[in-house]
């Protein structure tokens, strides 16, 4: 087998004599790449490895951007105060980066309403035009139909500042 590691001179070494040069360190011998020829070997300390690999996994998860969906619920005949009402909760969920889902669930028989429920997020949609794009366009499930909308980010924000 290859043997490669600090303090080891990197040559093909038999099993048995790998194995002593780890124990005389004090440290691992570790498979690395079992299927090339010679399978390579490491001399390692195996604990500190594993906790460096834990330490490097936790770092991205810790930079990895998490995303937030606010859920926004009307229904099919809503009022116009209301909607406005909704419309700058999602103004502010937008600007903090967060996703928008708004919803019109249409409860007993006003799925005959459908068209009304079309039209309200698509009018809703329009009014966020600035601070978000959309994701998704309205599609009914059930007796729901959703759009999602994502957020612009740091643009939105810099604009109602400067307003």
């Amino acid at each position: 087998m290859r043997l490669v590691g600090d303090n080891v001179k990197v040559d093909i070494y038999p099993l048995q004599e790998a194995l002593r040069i780890a124990r005389d360190q004090g440290l691992d011998l570790v498979e690395i790449s079992p299927n090339a020829d010679p399978p390579v070997c490491k001399v390692i300390d195996y604990s500190k490895f594993k906790y460096e690999q834990k330490k490097k996994q936790k770092e991205i998860k810790a930079k990895a951007v998490k995303v937030v969906v606010k859920e926004i619920r009307f229904g099919p005949n809503t009022e116009e105060h209301d909607f406005n009402f909704k419309l700058k909760h999602a103004m502010n969920f937008l600007q903090e980066g967060a996703k928008v889902k708004a919803t019109v669930f249409f409860p007993g028989r006003t799925i005959i309403y459908k068209e009304r429920g079309e039209i309200l997020l698509l009018k809703f949609a329009q009014a966020l035009e600035e601070y978000g794009k959309v994701e998704q366009m309205p599609k009914l499930e059930g007796k729901r139909m959703s759009i999602i909308i994502q957020s612009k980010g740091k643009v939105a924000k810099e604009k109602t500042k400067a307003e």
